[in-house]
């Protein structure tokens, strides 16, 4: 027999007004709900009923991860610091690692991931391929101290999050555990009711090869990612690739002229100045890799994605330049480089800056640039790298139609990670011939505190939350109007749903006016919403479904056949 929950015993206090810092939808309805509430920035108490709905995800998770054999373990969030300099991991997570010393003057850390400590588990525990393959995950508290902390849960220096790895002897059987888990994740997002994307990733800091990333498409996401409408191309704005620019006949412009532009530091003055196109100049960023200035060239109307651009040139560290960097470097004008006579900088080019196109440029001379500055003829690309900010209308790598954008909330993550850590840490089994092999590895997450973000997200209307029954916190909010006789019938019809097995959640607190309670119940958020109220002497109650709005007034016994057959 399910529980029934009283309100009246219920630690739950919801707000008629939205909380002053709250951007997101999310944000605003799990607090006024009475599901969440703030500790400091980035750190969240997850109340009674907002407990209910992140253990409902999390049994769905787990659910799913058992069905393709995963085991599950738990292993600890306070971290070594050795496990994480070996794989460089240390210094590469930079700021956003809590770091701490313990009384010995130990380092540590608060875990952001786990792939190190699983690989040394494995290692410990397995010895021969007849151990593999083997996947194994935990559903823990993750650390990360984000710089800017916002949109409630979903960006959080703590969160939930199930982090799982699988370990084969050989590419193929990562292939399949790979694929084990994507239809595993799947099913996940069907069952908890989230509308999701597939798309192509980068693996960023993970290292490894094949990635992809489950979107939930919401306005509150801070991702970007594209899709096109003729075909299933789908990928995070970092990963489309641009196949290439068409080359064209640099013989057909003549030769570097140089023209007086004063005041024309940046393309749209240049633009202007000119009485020219944005596409028609040829912009030049100047970065440091490694200490080393680098120029970036692009058309001069489009934007350098610095976060694809740094992945390209990983594990390299990529900085801006300063004004001190133009110190000493008479070949470095600032606002006015131009590619051609830069033979002591690597120039890296987008693919759009093709062999044969003419630009207007930087002249390296103080208020000067130059036009027909032909690639290849002019200036040479020591590499050709896709580096700006894909925009709408941008051909499909795929099929060539114009991609749309959208936003959306990153939900899971997919890696095939291949031998990284297994080599960092010399994870090998015996292998038939009884010969060492080394292992290969993948690594699979999925964002259950942010799950809950992304649902209140997508499923909440103007009235509050709408949860999809899997995740409900109960399965039937059940509303005394107000009077003696109604509070009877809702706790008499409140039993005769919980004996059928039914989550009920009922509304029994005194001095609350029904009008406070029906906005509450709706702010709530629970399937179905059922209310004694003025037909109470009659046996009568109210069925409302709280995603439509449909209402039916049905006697007790056919309203409760009629919830107990929806389970």
């Amino acid at each position: 027999m399910a529980q029934v929950q009283r309100m009246s015993r219920l630690m739950v206090k919801t707000l008629r007004d939205d909380p002053a810092d709250a951007e997101t939808l999310s944000h605003k309805l799990l607090v006024r709900a009475g599901y969440v509430r703030r500790n400091a920035a980035g750190i969240w108490s997850w109340l009674p009923l907002g407990k209910k709905v992140l253990e409902n995800v999390a049994r769905v998770v787990r659910e799913e991860m058992d069905a393709i054999g995963a085991q599950e373990v738990l292993l600890p969030a306070l971290l070594p610091k050795e496990p994480y300099e070996a794989t460089g991991r240390w210094d590469e997570y930079g700021a956003e690692l809590f770091r701490l010393k313990d009384r010995k003057g130990a380092d540590y850390l608060l875990g952001p991931t786990h792939e190190e400590i699983f690989t040394l588990l494995v290692k410990d525990q397995c010895t021969s391929y007849k151990d593999l393959p083997v996947i194994l995950y935990q559903i823990q508290t993750k650390y990360r101290d984000e710089a800017r902390p916002r949109s409630g849960i979903l960006r959080g220096r703590e969160f939930q999050m199930k982090d799982s790895y699988s370990f084969d002897t050989t590419d193929e059987g990562l292939a399949e555990s790979y694929r084990l888990h994507r239809e595993a994740y799947v099913r996940i997002f069907e069952r908890l009711g989230l509308r999701h994307k597939i798309v192509s990733a980068v693996s960023g800091a993970m290292g490894g090869s094949a990635s992809e990333e489950f979107l939930a498409p919401a306005p509150a996401g801070e991702d970007t990612f594209v899709y096109c409408p003729a075909c299933d191309y789908a990928a995070n704005t970092e990963a489309v690739t641009f196949a290439g620019g068409e080359a064209a006949d640099g013989s057909a412009h003549g030769t570097v002229e140089e023209l007086d532009t004063p005041d024309t530091p940046t393309i749209e003055s240049l633009a202007e100045h000119l009485g020219v196109p944005a596409s028609a100049t040829l912009k030049n960023l100047l970065i440091k890799v490694d200490g080393e200035i680098v120029a970036v060239g692009v058309p001069g109307d489009r934007e350098v994605d610095l976060g694809k651009l740094e992945d390209h040139l990983a594990p390299a560290v990529v900085e801006m330049v300063t004004a001190e960097d133009f110190d000493g470097r008479p070949d470095l004008v600032r606002g006015y480089v131009g590619p051609q006579g830069l033979d002591k900088v690597r120039y890296i080019a987008d693919p759009r800056v093709a062999p044969g196109t003419a630009w207007i440029t930087g002249a390296n001379k103080p208020d000067t640039h130059a036009k027909n500055v032909v690639c290849g003829r002019d200036f040479t690309v020591d590499d050709y790298l896709d580096v700006v900010v894909v925009e709408e209308g941008d051909p499909c790598p795929k099929c060539g139609t114009g991609l749309k954008l959208d936003r959306a909330i990153e939900i899971g993550h997919i890696f095939q990670l291949g031998r990284k850590y297994a080599d960092a840490f010399q994870l090998d089994v015996l292998g038939q011939n009884g010969k060492p092999v080394r292992v290969t590895m993948g690594s699979y997450g999925v964002g259950v505190s942010r799950a809950v973000a992304a649902l209140a997200e997508q499923t909440a209307d103007d009235k509050g939350l709408c949860w999809p029954r899997e995740v409900a916190p109960a399965d039937v909010h059940v509303v005394a109007a107000g009077k003696a006789l109604q509070t009877e019938l809702a706790l008499e019809v409140s039993e005769k749903l919980a004996e059928a097995g039914l989550r009920v959640l009922v509304d029994d607190r005194a001095g609350v006016s029904p009008g406070v309670k029906f906005t509450d119940a709706e702010l709530i958020g629970v399937p179905n919403i059922l209310v004694a109220g003025r037909r109470s002497a009659e046996g009568v109650v109210e069925l409302k479904d709280r995603a439509t709005g449909a209402r039916e007034e049905l006697p007790v016994a056919e309203a409760v056949t009629r919830l107990t057959a929806t389970q």
